[in-house]
């Protein structure tokens, strides 16, 4: 017997006995409550000691950058990056947290594209760069516009990801920025090994 044959016996024997042969709709639960974190729900758990023991896990190092708006007299916005990752193969998603007060955010939010840099082991200058708050960042930083988007793609950088904006989540003090993968390239050749970032030092992997 064939599986219609099979599915055909089991609905007749379930008419037989009176059962129902069709799912009851299943109301859809109620969305999440978006709210602060209360007092009483906080860990009593020390920042220091958090940072110190989450310094232990080493990362790699971008540089996040969107493209400028001329038309409001704004040029290209950028921040360093440790907390990229890849998110999903199909589709192609790619993640970055950013804390909340940042200042370059809300440009990168604005232009609703991103282009991810990843940054090689003799870039921790460029780094430096980028971490600072205010200024202008990109002077004297070689760049031209990635593919898909038009953000700064870096020059040197051994890999990049150009992305749009795909959703954002709140994750308590910072948000989650999911992007949806538009180009992706390694234009570097013999490229050094990627740049790392471990208890508050640079550093790189050592084959």
């Amino acid at each position: 017997m064939g599986h219609a044959g099979m599915a055909a016996t089991a609905v007749r024997y379930l008419r037989s006995v009176g059962a129902p042969t069709t799912a009851a709709p299943v109301a859809a639960m109620p969305r999440p409550e978006l709210r602060a974190v209360r007092e009483d729900e906080r860990a009593p758990l020390d920042q220091g000691e958090f940072r110190r023991v989450l310094g232990h896990f080493a990362s790699g190092v971008t540089v996040i950058t969107a493209p400028g708006a001329p038309d409001k007299g704004r040029g290209p916005a950028g921040f360093a990056c440790q907390s990229f990752v890849s998110l999903s193969l199909d589709p192609p998603l790619v993640a970055f947290m950013v804390g909340r007060t940042s200042s370059t955010w809300p440009r990168i939010a604005g232009a609703g594209v991103f282009c991810a840099n990843v940054l090689g082991a003799d870039q921790s200058e460029l780094c430096r760069a980028f971490a600072v708050s205010g200024g202008d960042k990109f002077a004297g930083v070689e760049w031209s516009p990635a593919p898909a988007t038009g953000a700064p793609l870096l020059a040197g950088v051994p890999a990049w990801i150009d992305c749009t904006i795909h959703a954002v989540h709140t994750g308590g003090d910072h948000l989650i920025v999911v992007g949806h993968v538009a180009a992706l390239g390694t234009p570097r050749r013999g490229a050094p090994s990627p740049l790392i970032f471990h208890q508050g030092r640079f550093g790189t992997v050592s084959g």
